[in-house]
């Protein structure tokens, strides 16, 4: 899947800051399938650039049959004069303790088209473990706590995967184990979008992580 005409058009006035982290050589990505390995390209768009640079390392490397090339992004739509490489999904990264974060990507959603929520489309939240710390009061831990703790409540990113119809993923990024697992999953995803397995398509994925919250996708 090629990036559609809405996430290519022009900037607005803003600048846009895009880095790239790739397994093999820098090489411009055409659309359509590659006559020589499988590629899977996926997009992960977030204000946390040392946090997505480190799931992006983790992703490339996990052991795959693909080419894995992961482009970060910091918004959309991407400058005019970026390369426009083919994605198979699209990462949109929510931090708890950042509002700046959910109004980043909350802009960024309506940069793309329709046909990538048929299961292209996808939303992790970090620093859900922080957010979980109760605060200790003078009677012991306060539930209220928790909820003062971040700056986002999460049942807010719930609603909005939810108004998009896209599956939605919890990791602390700042957790080695943590990013390292959920890195293995996003590429199992990745593949599963690309059309490297088998059997299933995006929209099988969609239906399976839309109706368990933690489904085995290594089974699939």
């Amino acid at each position: 899947m090629c990036f559609p005409g809405s996430l290519v058009r022009p900037p607005e006035g803003r600048s846009r800051e895009v880095r790239s982290a790739v397994r093999t050589g820098p090489e411009r990505l055409q659309p359509g399938p590659s006559p020589r390995a499988w590629r899977s390209p996926l997009s992960l768009v977030g204000t946390e650039d040392a946090l997505l640079q480190q799931l992006a390392d983790s992703m490339l490397k996990e052991d795959c049959a693909s080419e894995l090339k992961v482009h970060l992004a910091r918004s959309l739509p991407l400058p005019s004069n970026v390369n426009r490489p083919r994605i198979d999904l699209i990462v949109f990264v929510v931090n708890l303790h950042s509002k700046y974060s959910l109004r980043n990507v909350e802009e960024s959603l309506h940069h793309v088209d329709t046909t990538f929520f048929l299961g292209k489309v996808g939303f992790l939240i970090t620093g859900a473990a922080k957010a979980d710390i109760p605060a200790r009061g003078p009677h012991g831990f306060s539930a209220a706590g928790r909820e003062g703790h971040c700056s986002i409540h999460r049942n807010t990113v719930v609603r909005l995967a939810r108004t998009y119809r896209s599956p939605l993923l919890f990791c602390d990024l700042e957790v080695e184990g943590f990013r390292a697992a959920v890195a293995q999953r996003l590429v199992r995803m990745l593949q599963i979008c690309a059309g490297h397995v088998p059997g299933v398509s995006a929209l099988n994925l969609l239906s399976l992580l839309r109706s368990s919250e933690n489904p085995a996708l290594e089974d699939v």
